[in-house]
């Protein structure tokens, strides 16, 4: 699949430097049976063409969001064009209801054969595709769509609200006062990871002994990955279960990572992960998850009396009002300040309740994605 990708693009950027359209996917597809036909990618036949079909769909599909991107027709962010795919890269190949079978035990894919599996989850109703994924540490996976019918998983209404408000030395403080920390994965293995890369940067390229360097390092990043996930996907539906409304800040993280001395510990914290995972579980149990404006001085507002005492410090964890004289922790006021905004009142101990207008605004759903199969 990522040869028939990269040979692809690669016709596809040599028609456009000669001043020609990109080919249409039918086109590109009757070059696909040609190329099949040659005695270097005579290989090819081996090769079900079901996955090799759906490599040039998916090709056509990251075509048409660049352009459409370009045009100003998609929302979000702008997206580059395809780039190439490296061999030691995650790799996938997708196969349709025609190309595989499924029973209790094994998955059967068309000119592969009988793979043995080991269930994460019973699949609620046949499959109509199944994604066959190796990532960079030769695991593999299996990812299924099926479909379901939804069922009403709405969660009582508790009449309970929630501002959070996210930090690098504190992962979430809630108004509540609770503080939870991060398991911070990459600055507990840095040390190890920054050894592995040494080592692999030190062997000599397309050795053995360099692939092995390589998996090491890729299984330090894969050890990362998962332990970061899994703490995103315990934390998420605790919050949602335990509150009605949630509200965030809208972080400008893209460009907090800008800063050399701060962007390492934003990325390893995942806020943008947590962030989608509290919208898609607040959809999917009937909460309310808002986002209220990231100019709203909830750092500078003092949560009793409502005043702005002036910017601080960020190493400024802790501070008087000097209007009032309540003393504040900083993230805890920035999380009641959070809540107020999203137009929750807050009784203080000065007895102030508020609600401040700022631009608040639903986030969007997005669906949260866990591994389906563990590797065989």
């Amino acid at each position: 699949m990522r040869v028939v990708w990269n040979d692809t693009l690669a016709y596809c950027q040599e028609l456009y430097r000669q001043g020609e359209k990109k080919p249409k996917y039918t086109e590109l597809s009757k070059r696909l049976t040609q190329i099949k036909k040659t005695t270097e990618k005579v290989w090819l036949t081996e090769v079900s063409s079901i996955p090799l079909q759906q490599s040039l769909r998916d090709l056509e599909t990251a075509y048409s969001n660049f352009f459409a991107s370009c045009k100003g027709e998609r929302k979000g962010r702008k997206v580059k064009p395809p780039k190439f795919k490296k061999r030691k890269s995650k790799q996938s190949a997708r196969f349709t209801d025609n190309g595989f079978t499924v029973n209790q035990h094994h998955v059967t894919l068309a000119k592969i054969g009988d793979l043995k599996i080991v269930w994460s989850r019973p699949l609620p109703s046949k499959p109509s595709s199944v994604t066959v994924i190796k990532d960079a540490t030769d695991r593999y996976f299996l990812s299924f769509v099926v479909e379901i019918q939804l069922l009403s998983e709405t969660l009582p209404n508790n009449g309970e609200s929630v501002g959070i408000d996210l930090g690098i030395a504190t992962f979430a403080t809630l108004s509540t006062g609770e503080k939870i920390n991060a398991p911070k994965p990459l600055k507990k293995r840095l040390k190890r990871l920054k050894k592995a890369q040494r080592n692999f940067s030190r062997k000599q390229k397309g050795s053995n002994r360099r692939e092995k360097a390589r998996k090491r390092v890729a299984k330090i990043h894969a050890k990362i990955k998962d332990t970061r996930t899994d703490f995103l996907h315990k934390l998420s539906p605790r919050v949602v279960r335990e509150n009605q409304t949630i509200i965030l800040e809208d972080l400008n993280t893209s460009g907090m990572v800008k800063n050399r001395k701060l962007s390492r510990a934003i990325s390893d914290l995942g806020w943008r992960s947590f962030r989608d995972l509290l919208s898609a579980k607040s959809d999917k149990y009937g909460r309310d998850f808002l986002i209220i404006s990231r100019w709203e001085p909830t750092s500078q507002r003092c949560s009793s009396c409502g005043n702005i005492g002036g910017k601080k410090a960020l190493n400024v964890r802790e501070w008087e009002c000097l209007f009032c004289g309540t003393f504040h922790d900083r993230d805890v006021n920035a999380a009641i300040n959070i809540k107020v905004a999203g137009g929750q009142s807050e009784t203080s101990k000065n007895g102030r309740v508020g609600q401040h207008k700022t631009s608040v605004k639903e986030a969007a759903s997005c669906e949260a994605l866990t591994p389906l199969t563990r590797p065989p």
